[in-house]
C-alpha cells in the first residue's frame, strides 16, 4: 500500500503519526494541509490502494515556480524528522463499499511503521448535537486506553473534553437503549477508533462540531488544539491564524471567481 519515494522507506518508528478522517467540512484535511505547509515537510511516499476515488493534481505546497508542476497525488506521506512527526494528507473520498478495508489497511500499515501514537484529526455534523454536547467548546477527543496509558497525564492537565455518548432515541427513557458513540459526518472517524481499542494501538480522534461552508476558522480551531498538545509550534500572535502558513492551494479553495466576462 505505501510506496516510497526513495530506493528505501523512511525509518517511522516512534514517529508520532498525522492523519485527517475524510469527513463534513474537510477539516481534517484543511489542518493537515496547514501543518505540511508551516513545517515544510518532505514527501516521502504515497499510498497505492484502489479505495480512494483516483485523483492526481499540481504541488498544493509549492513555493516557487519549479516545484508548482510536481504531480501529486490522491494520499501522500511526509515527515518533520527534527520533530518525529510523520503526516499522511488523503485529498480523495474513500470508496463507500470499500471503506472497511482501507481502515484495515491503514492500520496494518501503521503498526508496520512503528508509530508511537497516532492522531485522527476529524469533524462531525453540528446540526446532529444532542442537549449536552450543545454546551461549552464544540471540540471533542477521544483516546484509546493504548494512548491513555501514555499520554493520559498530559490530557487530563489540558482539560479537554472527551467525545460524549449519546443515546440512539434522545429523551426517551428507555433502559434497553445504551449510550453509543455517534459521530454523523465523521467518515472512518469511529472505525478506525473502535478498530484501534481492539488491536490495543495509541490512537486519538481530535473532532470539531461544524457545518459545511468556509470551513477555513474550523480548520484554524482544530489545528491549535492539536498544538496544544504535540506544541509543533509556539504562538506569539492572538489572531486566529497564530503563526500557521495558508499553503498556495488555498487560493483555490473556492474556485477561480467569477468570470469578468459575465458582465
Amino acid at each position: 500500500m505505501f510506496v516510497s519515494s526513495e530506493n528505501s522507506s523512511p525509518a517511522l518508528k516512534d514517529f508520532t503519526l498525522v492523519m485527517p478522517a475524510v469527513a463534513v467540512g474537510n477539516v481534517g484535511q484543511l489542518a493537515v494541509d496547514l501543518i505540511v505547509s508551516t513545517l515544510n515537510m518532505s514527501r516521502v511516499g504515497y499510498f497505492h490502494t484502489d479505495c480512494l476515488i483516483p485523483m492526481a493534481g499540481n504541488n498544493p505546497y509549492a513555493t516557487c515556480k519549479e516545484d508548482a508542476d510536481e504531480l501529486h497525488t490522491a494520499a501522500e506521506v511526509y515527515t518533520a524528522a527534527e520533530l518525529k512527526l510523520a503526516v499522511l494528507q488523503i485529498r480523495a473520498p474513500i470508496v463507500q463499499t470499500k471503506s472497511k478495508r482501507f481502515r484495515q489497511q491503514l492500520l496494518s500499515w501503521i503498526k508496520a511503521s512503528g508509530f508511537s501514537r497516532t492522531v485522527v484529526l476529524s469533524s462531525s455534523h453540528a446540526y446532529q448535537r444532542d442537549d449536552q454536547q450543545l454546551q461549552g467548546s464544540p471540540l471533542r477527543y477521544l483516546a484509546t486506553p493504548s494512548l491513555l496509558k501514555g499520554s493520559g497525564d498530559a490530557l487530563k492537565q489540558l482539560g479537554w473534553r472527551e467525545m460524549e455518548k449519546v443515546t440512539a432515541f434522545p429523551g426517551v427513557a428507555d433502559a434497553s437503549s445504551e449510550p453509543r458513540l455517534y459521530i454523523p459526518g465523521g467518515g472512518i472517524t469511529k472505525g478506525l477508533y473502535t478498530d484501534s481499542c481492539a488491536d490495543d494501538l495509541p490512537l486519538a480522534v481530535l473532532l470539531l462540531f461544524c457545518s459545511e461552508g468556509d470551513n477555513i476558522p474550523d480548520a484554524f480551531a482544530l489545528v491549535n488544539h492539536l498544538n496544544d498538545w504535540l506544541h509543533l509550534l509556539h504562538h506569539q500572535s492572538h489572531e486566529p491564524s497564530g503563526k500557521w502558513k495558508i499553503p498556495t492551494s488555498w487560493s483555490l479553495l473556492f474556485g477561480s471567481g467569477i468570470p469578468p466576462a459575465l458582465f
